[in-house]
């Protein structure tokens, strides 16, 4: 199993290490031209609708032959930060808790101090922490929707293209993924995100509210890259709309030996993990197995 992980974590380094080799930065002109097109619409769903009329409407339930073809498996290559500034220079506008939050995850990592609420314990990323983190990704391209899913312990965003409208809000509940509803511009699939949990946005980050809502712009640019243009709105977060890209590469898998697995860290006793007084991580007790508790075979 130790061999299985550390060849796959070889192949995710070397797949980033070509993308950061072979694919250049998002230019700081386009940076600024895509997070002005997010503070010129005053909500999520705003700039939504803007892209669906630019996009004559969009299209729904699209034919197969139509679609993008993302067959493949693919692993992060880099892209903008929820806290960090974009490739033009310019920081995010953070409300003064997520300020104050971003300040102390600082202090607490200068210091080796690190907990993560929901990794740590086994859990989901949720969204939009699940557009950085690394491990295994397939995209699935179906007519009616798209699932986006990564192999930290078996997330699936589902992405419904066959017309349909959010949740009643009567009906609607907070999720970790939220719910996410689109359609086709040509071969770009534009994602409007809401119904989201409030919890941490990553390690030494802010915690994202209830109210947040996002917008996707996924594209498939050349052969092994695909790239996602990301709007958050959060009044909790930021003071403005903040825009990032994300950028995915194919993996090389020439002999399809790598796959998708359900990877759960709950599947080994000795990943569990406690937050100690001073906040840190650490593991429990470890428990060994050695050779003497080893079925043995019968001598021949």
């Amino acid at each position: 199993m130790r061999r299985g992980l550390a060849a796959l974590a070889a192949v995710l380094v070397a797949a980033s290490a070509v993308a950061a080799q072979d694919r250049p930065q998002q230019s700081a002109d386009d940076w600024q031209r895509q997070h002005a097109l997010g503070l010129r619409h005053r909500t999520a769903w705003d700039l939504y609708e803007a892209l669906e009329s630019a996009a004559g409407g969009g299209r729904v339930n699209p034919p197969f032959t139509q679609l993008p073809d993302w067959t493949a498996l693919w692993t992060v290559a880099g892209g903008g930060t929820f806290v960090g500034a974009g490739p033009a220079g310019v920081a995010p506008r953070l409300t003064p808790q997520a300020a104050a939050a971003v300040t102390e995850g600082q202090a607490l990592a200068a210091q080796g101090i690190s907990y993560d609420e929901n990794l740590s314990d086994c859990g989901p990323p949720g969204f939009p922490r699940w557009l950085v983190v690394p491990f295994l990704r397939e995209f699935i391209v179906r007519p009616e929707q798209t699932w986006l899913s990564s192999e930290t312990v078996n997330n699936v965003r589902r992405i419904y293209t066959d017309g349909r409208g959010h949740p009643k809000p009567e009906d609607a509940y907070p999720l970790y993924y939220g719910d996410s509803i689109g359609f086709w511009d040509g071969q770009k699939l534009v994602i409007h995100t809401n119904s989201l949990m409030e919890r941490s946005m990553g390690r030494g980050q802010p915690r994202q509210s209830e109210r947040m809502e996002t917008v996707e712009v996924w594209e498939k640019i050349d052969p092994g890259t695909i790239v996602a243009d990301v709007w958050i709105y959060d009044p909790a977060v930021y003071l403005e709309p903040w825009y990032l890209q994300r950028r995915y590469r194919q993996v090389p898998n020439e002999d399809k030996n790598l796959r998708m697995n359900y990877w759960n860290c709950t599947e080994n006793p000795n990943n569990e993990v406690f937050k100690t007084p001073d906040g840190n991580t650490q593991y429990r007790d470890f428990t060994f197995t050695t050779a003497d508790d080893q079925p043995k075979e019968p001598p021949r």
